[in-house]
């Protein structure tokens, strides 16, 4: 139940912003847009920007398009446009209007075309290189082309022959004419257009001539009426050419709002290195659980509740900061704690054998006992009581964690240990009394003896003990690969390197471990189909929230570890 009484929370910038527009009457409704390239799949990063464009439009009654920014054929794919438009959904958005930025490649061109004539436009046949260089520095202005005089008759032909495919890649490109001395290097002869023959996943072999982005991006936006095109902070010094491309053109005025981008420890967010990443093999894939993938926390079992708690926390800010990884993790923490149902699973087992507690009945010839078994009252949810209780097996043999024993305990040990009482969870009150070890000294075997008195985890003469731990029995236990999933850098800046050295040596060696769990058979009986994101989630308990993988099967359980119960980096560090 929400608390009637809770502060209101302060407006950020954006919002004041858009406020003062609405009582002003710059504008009647707002219309935002979400604008990525496909050239990969969506991070952490992306989700902050889709909330806030998502965000922003419902909370004032506008709009959001979802615009796909594809001008550049040799990098994207329709697996990307695929995979984004998954991603957003999975979030709990939908846009107003799909477009892609080659929806107005003909408009664009026709816009460049009116610049040619307008004298503020030509074509330059210099290399990159060149170009580069002749751009001068932030205190040094730059020198003009030498093409940079050519009559408008001369630009028009070129411009169209460029477009007809008369000339190869790299031959020629067009700019913007400005100032090759302005002080915003972003205004010295930009370009905006380049030579391609790339097949385009949309156009096809259509054209060979894309546009930059500093050029389709402000027209796309204006063509839309986007009144609030929010991007993050290094395209700052990009508003005043998206302002001047517009004023030049003479079209609808779009405007541009910059916001401090999600920068986490722990990890990258380069797309470049991502991509690098999934190539070179450090991972499985872009939906590797340990990549700060949208669709890698998916698979982790993060929720798109998690996601966007963690993205309204860290707030809307003008100034670039550090975001500490374990606010991510305390927010599926604090959602997952609510809703995810109750198992218990042995990570790391070692059997144990009550000596006292009934064998079982044999079989018809007298011998071949079989093991008793009792049904005990589990909750499924302390935090949620309509998800009611379940029945758990219990018998003579059980499963331990193998760090919840000690032969000799200190003084502050409450778990089980020789000659001290322990309660198994739901079931009875249990002390260890001998083990048995292999010839190397490994524990294999803990004897233990139980009080029948004790049943349901109490004590009817009121004896009270301090540890509890969890147990699965283990004539009934079902196996499980289990996918130990830690953070994939071992640093706090992995970017942060010296010279001849790259991000990829400062990867956690520990970020995967496999290992086969002991589970209780309740676990082996999920069906995934009933969860709206065909993932299942769950406490295993006292020992963190897993989800089950895309790998998993009936005959072959696999599930991932989403996060631990605790922050345990806080105590590495």
């Amino acid at each position: 139940m929400e608390e009637t009484n809770a502060p209101e929370r302060q407006l950020n910038f954006l919002e004041e912003i858009i406020e003062q527009g609405l009582s002003e009457g710059k504008y009647t409704s707002i219309q935002t847009r979400f604008p990525p390239e496909p050239n990969g799949y969506l991070h952490i990063g992306h989700a902050k920007s889709i909330c806030i464009n998502f965000g922003l439009a419902k909370k004032y009654g506008g709009k959001t398009n979802l615009r796909f920014d594809d001008t550049n054929p040799v990098k994207e794919d329709t697996e990307y446009v695929d995979s984004i438009q998954e991603d957003i959904h999975w979030l709990g958005f939908d846009w107003a209007e799909k477009h892609y930025a080659s929806d107005y490649f003909e408009q664009l061109y026709e816009w460049a075309e009116l610049l040619i004539q307008k004298g503020l436009a030509y074509v330059d046949d210099q290399t990159l290189d060149e170009i580069r260089e002749g751009r001068g520095t932030v205190t040094t202005p730059g020198k003009n082309s030498p093409y940079r005089d050519r009559s408008v008759e001369e630009n028009l032909d070129l411009f169209r022959r460029m477009r007809a495919g008369e000339f190869p890649d790299g031959a020629k490109v067009l700019r913007a004419k400005i100032d090759m001395a302005h002080p915003n290097m972003m205004f010295r002869d930009p370009i905006m257009y380049r030579i391609l023959h790339a097949h385009h996943h949309r156009t096809g072999d259509k054209w060979c001539i894309y546009p930059m982005y500093d050029y389709a991006h402000g027209q796309s936006d204006s063509i839309e009426h986007i009144t609030h095109s929010i991007c993050t902070l290094e395209f700052d010094i990009h508003r005043p050419l998206y302002d001047w491309f517009i004023e030049q053109l003479g079209i609808w005025p779009s405007h541009q709002y910059e916001f401090a981008r999600l920068n986490i420890n722990y990890t990258v967010m380069s797309k470049r290195k991502l991509l690098q990443l999934v190539k070179e093999g450090y991972v499985s894939g872009w939906d590797d659980p340990r990549m700060p993938t949208i669709c890698g926390f998916r698979r982790r079992g993060y929720t798109p509740e998690s996601i966007k708690a963690f993205c309204d926390r860290i707030g809307v800010a003008k100034r670039d900061n550090i975001i500490d990884y374990s606010l991510l993790e305390f927010s599926v923490r604090e959602h997952l704690n609510k809703v995810a149902q109750r198992r218990m699973a042995v990570l790391d087992p070692v059997k144990v054998v009550i000596d006292n507690y009934p064998e079982g009945d044999c079989d018809c010839n007298g011998a071949n006992p079989v093991p008793k078994t009792e049904m005990l009252t589990a909750v499924n949810n302390p935090e949620c009581e309509a998800d009611g209780t379940r029945q758990v097996p219990f018998g003579r043999e059980l499963w331990i964690e193998r760090e919840d024993f000690m032969e000799v305990a200190p003084k502050k040990y409450f778990r089980m240990a020789i000659g001290q009482e322990v309660r198994l969870r739901y079931a009875y009150f249990v002390t260890a009394q001998s083990v048995e070890k292999d010839a190397e000294g490994n524990i294999t075997c803990i004897h233990c003896t139980y009080d029948p008195a004790t049943r349901g985890g109490d004590a009817p003469d009121g004896r009270k003990v301090k540890g509890t731990i969890h147990w699965v029995a283990a004539h009934s236990a079902v196996d499980a690969e289990v996918r130990l999933f830690d953070r994939l850098f071992a640093v706090e800046a992995p970017d942060d390197v010296e010279e001849g050295h790259t991000f990829l040596e400062n990867l956690n060696p520990n970020s995967l471990k496999v290992v086969t769990a002991k589970c209780e058979p309740a676990l082996a009986d999920t069906d995934n189909s009933q969860f709206a994101d065909g993932i299942a989630r769950y406490q295993f308990e006292r020992m963190g929230y897993f989800c089950t993988d895309r790998d998993s099967t009936p005959d072959h359980l696999v599930f991932n570890r989403t996060c631990t119960l605790k922050d345990s980096w806080a105590k590495i560090k």
